[in-house]
């Protein structure tokens, strides 16, 4: 836990969120500016600033991270995109691992 960081302050509990599901691993929870019908946020409960350095030191969280993503996705239709944006280039903006679960709509390509 990093005590300046957004996520982990949600992960303890500090700051409210719009929990819809959580594992022994991550924390799913609404985006404040959803992009589509159904966006959820699916964090670990460790701290890393991204999916490579998570994977790299807790594959197991990495691994519940991705089946919370699936089943949030799964009780949307199935039908979604999972976005892990990665450095201030690609637009991350919390340095806490998090990956985006975008359902409910048609998603074009390119994203963008």
């Amino acid at each position: 836990m990093t005590d300046d960081c957004l996520f982990c302050s949600i992960v303890a509990g500090d700051v409210p969120s719009d929990i819809v599901a959580e594992t022994d691993h991550a924390v799913a929870f609404r985006d404040v500016n959803p992009q589509a019908p159904t966006h959820v946020l699916v964090i670990p409960r460790v701290h890393q600033p991204d999916i490579g350095s998570l994977a790299e030191a807790e594959p197991e969280a990495t691994i519940d991270l991705l089946r919370l993503a699936r089943t949030i996705a799964d009780d949307a239709g199935g039908t979604y995109r999972l976005v892990f944006n990665t450095g201030a280039d690609a637009q991350q903006s919390v340095f806490h691992c998090h990956a985006h679960v975008l359902a409910g709509r048609t998603l074009g390509w390119p994203p963008g």
